[in-house]
């Protein structure tokens, strides 16, 4: 996406709101205005807003409406999947918690806090690749393992996870199993039996919908304690006044993303692979790190010799937008915990970046992109 001169490589941090879903939003900001909540025909018309978009992304993912809970996006879904299940789980005399070590910032903090209530957590190791090897969470299974959390695909390297193989050995244990979706929603097609999940995030602003709404899959029959209090919204375990056009939002993207599912995959693979080319040509010795299956839109590259903060600087001093990683931790000083824990030094995540690319970027921006990336890497090592 260009907006004037700039190019925009940043897309697994947001995406622009797609017009054709802000016009069947608008209506929700002004006309039909009721809180879904109210009993009066004002109410009555936003909470029809509310149900029908709850039945449709259920169908989308293969889900009955009232598994679908609607919250403020990916870091609260996490939090009340991990908080929520685990303490729930504690009550049932399965205390522990497995995480990957390459999970969301919001599911490692939420693994933090655990642990300061005395709920012991483990953290599954991964691969050079950034994978969670499926022997390894076998090997880290006992009794007390009431949850397992495993992402769908990461958000900094892209590497989709073995998380159908995760979640039957955390079956077979009587564990739940998480998977944090936020990510890989964009790109793949979510079947919640199929995927085994128990609980399931994902956030509207990653495939072109509004910023601050998110939705928790929660399997009919699993256990949860409430996280935010309040009112009884959504079946009395998450408090607060529904954002009814974010909600419509939130169902609008994604259909549309599923319909152009295929086409965009291509189009943005092709778009990834140009950007390879390009700019391998001018710096062989740049690595990618990760490796295997992966989202087709992103790309996390070591650039020997090159400190990521300069890098950053420079491309956004000539118009261009990427990242080291999560935008959540763009503003720490510390190395990403995701390539250090795929074997990565500190000094070579400090000279890793992440580009991400997006349905509306065009190929004439990806070579103008690499071109520039291998002029700003050349100077910068002198």
């Amino acid at each position: 996406m260009e907006t004037g001169t700039r190019i925009y490589f940043d897309h697994a941090a947001t995406t622009p709101l797609d017009r054709e879903v802000f016009e069947k939003m608008r209506p929700y900001f002004t006309d039909v205005f009721g809180n879904a909540d109210s009993l009066h025909s004002f109410g009555r018309e936003g909470m029809r807003a509310v149900d029908e978009s709850r039945d449709l992304i259920a169908s989308l993912i293969g889900a009955r409406p009232e598994e679908v809970y609607f919250t403020s996006g990916g870091t609260e879904s996490d939090n009340w999947a991990i908080l929520g299940a685990a303490r729930a789980q504690r009550k049932k005399g399965k205390p522990k918690v497995l995480i990957s070590a390459v999970e969301h910032h919001a599911a490692i903090s939420a693994g933090e806090r655990l642990e300061k209530e005395g709920i012991p957590v483990g953290r599954i190791p991964v691969n050079k690749e950034g994978r969670a090897e499926p022997e390894t969470v076998r090997a880290m299974l006992t009794p007390e393992v009431g949850l397992v959390a495993v992402m769908a695909a990461n958000n900094e390297t892209g590497a989709v996870q073995p998380f159908r193989e995760c979640a039957r050995l955390a079956h077979e244990n009587g564990s739940l199993f998480f998977t944090d979706a936020v990510q890989a929603a964009p790109y793949l097609r979510i079947d919640v039996e199929d995927w085994g999940a128990d609980l399931l995030s994902f956030s509207a602003h990653k495939f072109y919908g509004p910023k601050g709404i998110g939705a928790l899959y929660i399997r009919r029959g699993t256990g949860m304690e409430r996280l935010i209090s309040g009112g009884e919204q959504e079946r009395g375990l998450r408090g607060g006044t529904v954002n009814v056009p974010s909600v419509v939002g939130l169902a609008a993207a994604y259909e549309k993303t599923l319909r152009d599912l295929d086409k965009n995959n291509a189009k943005i693979r092709a778009l990834k692979m140009l950007f390879l080319k390009e700019f391998f040509a001018e710096i062989p010795e740049a690595r990618i790190n990760g490796g295997g299956e992966s989202l087709p839109g992103i790309l996390n590259l070591r650039l020997p010799g090159v400190d990521n903060a300069a890098f950053l600087f420079n491309m956004d001093l000539h118009g261009v937008a990427l990242s080291a990683g999560s935008a959540c931790a763009a503003s720490s000083l510390k190395p990403s915990h995701v390539l250090t824990a795929m074997g990565l030094s500190e000094k070579e995540a400090g000279s890793s970046v992440r580009l991400s690319f997006g349905r509306d970027n065009t190929e004439e921006e990806i070579v103008r992109g690499a071109a520039l990336a291998a002029e700003i890497c050349k100077k910068i090592r002198g």
